[in-house]
């Protein structure tokens, strides 16, 4: 309830912003004219890109009307189909997603991070805290597909990669929700591959977590001993199980993730294409942009609200078909 009081307090305070800048800029619009002041009408003009910002804004949270849009995000990335290309692009969509949450001033956990054979990652783990991190990053979970030049083949031809990404939203009750039997769950430890520091990389501090019934693995190596990682682990896991749990209960798959597919043809979400054009495309959407270095730092906000968008629409239409 503290919660939903917050979020409901911080979108008034966003609405009346709003109110004030307008009736500002109308003010500053009233005396360009009546003065034909050049220099006030630019004023003017930069008031107006700053509405149009605050504007998109304000439709983003029309549109985050779910149950744990609010909440911090649990983040998976997982290279699949390709290879060294695949755990590359896993990285690089890892760095991605670090820098739209850092353009954000989003605080970001990194759990796990396990590096792949040549290059990249295999797999890795976070928590993004912010406001409506959830609800933000949902449009992401899925397959990413990327088409390139493979900087691995020496004949330099063309290399198509997959890797996907896995949303959960963070519950404050999850141990309220959850509980796990200890017959249910083994717990393996092992060295930390951080980059050192006190007792890292010198003790059996990292904790691995196999929940047995569902298979579910999660892994957790940033803390600095191997109680607090267990802690950690075991809250990323309760948070996967507890996802689960509102799937069955809600019977809607991709209410709260996307569709679970495999990371390989045909299951994407989105295309990078790299070579021999430049271009970004949704296959959900249909919203495309040839900014593609943009998107890869980080400026996935156009992508985010078009998902958003077209989830309502379809929302729309399923409650309109049942009513």
């Amino acid at each position: 309830m503290t919660t939903e009081l917050g979020a409901i307090e911080d979108d008034l305070a966003v609405v009346a912003r709003f109110e004030r800048r307008l009736d500002d800029a109308e003010t500053l619009d009233q005396l360009a004219v009546d003065e034909d002041d050049a220099d006030t009408a630019a004023e003017v003009a930069e008031a107006l890109d700053e509405l149009e910002r605050d504007f998109a804004e304000l439709e983003i949270r029309v549109l985050l009307s779910g149950e744990y849009d609010e909440r911090d995000a649990v983040v998976s990335v997982q290279a699949g189909a390709g290879g060294t290309d695949s755990q590359d692009w896993a990285e690089m969509l890892l760095r991605m997603l670090l820098r739209w949450a850092d353009r954000r001033e989003f605080h970001v956990d990194l759990h796990d991070r396990q590096d792949g054979d040549e290059a990249g990652i295999r797999h890795a783990v976070m928590t993004v805290r912010g406001p409506r991190a959830y609800g933000l990053l949902k449009a992401e979970a899925g397959v990413h597909r990327l088409v390139r030049i493979s900087p691995f083949d020496s004949q330099k031809r063309r290399h198509t990669g997959f890797a996907s990404v896995d949303v959960v939203p963070v519950l404050k009750e999850v141990d309220d929700v959850v509980e796990i039997p200890d017959d249910e769950l083994r717990i393996d430890t092992f060295r930390s591959s951080g980059p050192g520091g006190q007792s890292v990389n010198t003790t059996d501090s990292a904790v691995r977590l196999n929940h047995l019934p569902t298979g579910i693995v999660v892994s957790c190596q940033d803390q600095k001993s191997q109680l607090q990682n267990k802690t950690v682990a075991m809250n990323l896991l309760k948070a996967k199980l507890a996802e689960l749990e509102r799937q069955k209960r809600q019977q809607e798959l991709d209410s709260l993730r996307g569709e679970q597919q495999e990371v390989a043809w045909g299951s994407q979400i989105r295309s990078y294409v790299l070579h021999p054009y430049q271009m970004v495309k949704d296959h959900r959407t249909g919203h495309e942009t040839s900014a593609t270095t943009a998107v890869l730092a980080g400026e996935i906000d156009e992508l985010i609200t078009a998902y958003l968008e077209w989830r309502a629409r379809h929302q729309q239409v399923a409650q309109t078909a049942g009513s």
